[in-house]
């Protein structure tokens, strides 16, 4: 059971919010490729299929013409619930016959929302207007999605792992933030993002430029 919310500010910015009763879901189900966008293998999951989609959006194609490309090539197709968001905030989503339990999904500007085994359909729904509602950051966007998903209902069992991660052009995920069995993993996921969003740019700094970067503030640092 999964359920996930993918967005984009249109600064070229693109990321995802995740939670399951699985753990390690962030690993399994969040793709995201600089200048491309972002897609989510859900359900009963393949991560192959995640590159797959993203590099058919490299190739240019849009989100449903990408989607489509895929599914009909795809013997596994009726197992898979499949979330694509392109560069221009076009999205598509594939949710096969054999999809576990209520199942939905829900698009706004920038943002596209889905999951399986549901406590209700109007979940993705209660995300995306979240998404809509909240300004700042991208990652705190997705953070209020995810959370206004979970109290709207959440999934069906218990929650036990979540994850936001966020490409920024950089070449790698300037915020990719995990938990993995935990008792309130969401509630988790949203402390350690304040406490990771006033770093961000600094490890950015260190990444592209180390001699332009602040101290580390770790023993042995003189700077």
């Amino acid at each position: 059971m999964t359920f996930s919310i993918a967005g984009t500010d249109g600064s070229g910015r693109f990321g995802m919010a995740v939670s399951s009763s699985s753990p390690a879901v962030a690993a399994r189900c969040v793709h995201l490729r600089d200048g491309v966008g972002a897609v989510s293998s859900q359900n009963i999951t393949d991560p192959r299929l995640g590159d797959a989609l993203l590099t058919l959006l490299e190739q240019g194609q849009a989100a449903q013409a990408a989607l489509d490309a895929l599914v009909a090539g795809e013997s596994t197709r009726e197992y898979r619930q499949l979330v694509v968001l392109d560069t221009a905030g076009r999205s598509a989503v594939h949710s096969g016959a054999h999809t576990l339990g209520t199942h939905a999904d829900a698009s706004g500007a920038g943002c596209v929302s889905a999951g399986n085994m549901l406590a209700n359909e109007n979940i993705p729904h209660a995300a995306c207007d979240a998404f809509a509602r909240t300004s700042g950051e991208l990652e705190t966007r997705l953070m209020a999605g995810l959370a206004a998903g979970a109290e709207a209902g959440g999934e069906e069992g218990p929650v036990r792992s979540a994850g936001l991660s966020v490409v920024s052009g950089h070449g790698w995920r300037d915020t990719d933030l995990r938990v993995d069995w935990h008792e309130d993993p969401i509630g988790e996921l949203g402390r350690l993002l304040q406490i990771w969003l006033p770093q961000r740019e600094d490890y950015v700094v260190r990444g592209l430029d180390p001699a332009a970067s602040i101290g580390y503030g770790v023993p042995g640092d003189d700077r």
